[in-house]
């Protein structure tokens, strides 16, 4: 077992926010996988009798003003969450360890035109107004909505790597291997990436959190999944009309996006302690 992995279980042992972070992952992660078998009811029956129901034994989070469970939607909403989120991370840092990587690495001109105009052109505009255009343009569904929300999340991950690769490059290890003979693509792959891994991994679980978030907001606005698929933020959008008269149906959505938003938080927070030596040093680890 690695000395990361020890300091991991001292840290969630000793932090309670942590554990809490967890615990919620693993339980949206379960909802996601397993949403047909743990959802009470189908998420698009509709059922008009029991429209806008409180909350009780029969319906556990009442119904919407369809009359459909709100739980099982709950439950479903978390599939699209986690999906979106998984996939426009991994996108993202996919984008911005290509970029980064080669911007880092070769320096020069090369990486004055990525750093100063490629990505201080995507930096000024907020990524979510790219993301509203992007989706307005090519249409609602998942595959548009994930590279929306990846157009202007790998910038980032690549000013982080860029970042990383240029303390990185002049490392004894990496001019050993440039003196074996080893290309460019063995160094940055074998030797550099491994190394700079640390704060990355930080940076996408704390993106994972805006990832949610994110697309709760453009389901939320009407540009993410299309109905009837369960959405946390179409959720939100539907449940507003009825704030006042059946105020269930927008405190359970509201409360979903923020523990998942919450418990990506806590574990990056915790990354950040176990993967950094001086928080290790100063917590006795």
């Amino acid at each position: 077992m690695s000395a990361n992995s020890i300091s991991f279980q001292r840290v969630v042992r000793h932090n309670v926010l942590a554990t809490i972070g967890l615990v919620l992952v693993a339980i949206f992660t379960v909802f996601a996988l397993f949403a047909p078998w743990i959802a009470p009811q189908d998420p698009a029956y509709i059922d008009l009798p029991n429209r806008l129901a409180t909350p009780s034994a029969t319906h556990w989070c009442g119904t919407d003003e369809l009359g459909r469970d709100i739980l099982s939607r709950l439950i479903y909403g978390s599939r699209i969450s986690m999906l979106v989120g998984s996939c426009v991370v991994g996108m993202s840092l996919f984008l911005g360890l290509i970029v980064g990587s080669a911007a880092g690495y070769y320096g020069g001109r090369f990486d004055r035109f990525v750093n100063i105009v490629v990505m201080n052109a995507f930096l000024s505009f907020p990524g979510i107004l790219l993301a509203i255009a992007f989706v307005a343009f090519r249409g609602p569904g998942i595959f548009n909505l994930v590279l929306a929300l990846s157009l202007g999340g790998w910038v980032g991950y690549a000013r982080l790597v860029r970042a990383q690769v240029l303390a990185a490059r002049e490392r004894e290890y990496v001019e050993a291997a440039r003196a074996l003979g080893a290309t460019d693509l063995r160094v940055i792959t074998r030797h550099i990436l491994p190394n700079i891994i640390q704060p990355i991994v930080v940076q996408a679980a704390i993106g994972m959190a805006g990832a949610i978030l994110a697309e709760a907001t453009m389901s939320f606005l009407g540009l993410g999944v299309p109905p009837p698929t369960a959405s946390w933020g179409a959720m939100l959008n539907d449940g507003r009309a009825h704030l006042f008269d059946a105020p269930h149906l927008v405190i359970f959505p509201a409360m979903a996006v923020m523990l998942a938003v919450l418990s990506f938080n806590f574990i990056g927070d915790t990354l950040g302690d176990v993967l950094d030596p001086r928080s290790r040093i100063e917590a006795g680890f």
